[in-house]
């Protein structure tokens, strides 16, 4: 049975783990706005090679690049544009999920907000959550 699974807007893309989420975070970083369209977007680490795709032929990838050059692997949906997933390369074997795509986000409770640096100055960020300025440069 899986723990987390989601899909595109329009449905073409789906996805499944059985693995337990690593982590729940907003982050704030300006890629990450421009790729939402909003303030920020929440994000869900989970093992990246426990993902299961159907309808993967469908998922595009725009090859973007983080604060010290390496690779961030943005794929969408072709169909319908909605992003699904970031491959961090200084973050491997984590695959990060949009966490707008589960099927049930009632149980999403962001406990650390990445990327302070950038986030909106609108944006409230609560006290007790854990706030990292931005990624490390070493």
């Amino acid at each position: 049975m899986p723990k987390i699974a989601g899909s595109c807007l329009c449905g073409s893309v789906r996805y499944s783990s059985a693995a337990e989420p690593a982590m729940t975070a907003v982050c704030h970083c300006e890629n990450c706005q421009r790729q939402t369209g909003t303030a920020f977007s929440i994000i869900v680490g989970i093992a990246a090679d426990s993902l299961e795709f159907e309808g993967d032929d469908n998922l595009g990838e725009f090859l973007d690049q983080g604060e010290t050059g390496g690779a961030v692997r943005r794929r969408f949906c072709r169909n319908c544009g909605s992003p699904i997933l970031s491959l961090v390369e200084s973050a491997p074997g984590l695959g990060f999920i949009k966490a707008g795509t589960l099927e049930d986000r009632s149980w999403l409770n962001p406990t650390m907000h990445i990327w302070c640096d950038t986030a909106q100055p609108w944006v409230e960020i609560s006290d007790d959550a854990v706030k990292i300025p931005r990624n490390p440069t070493t």
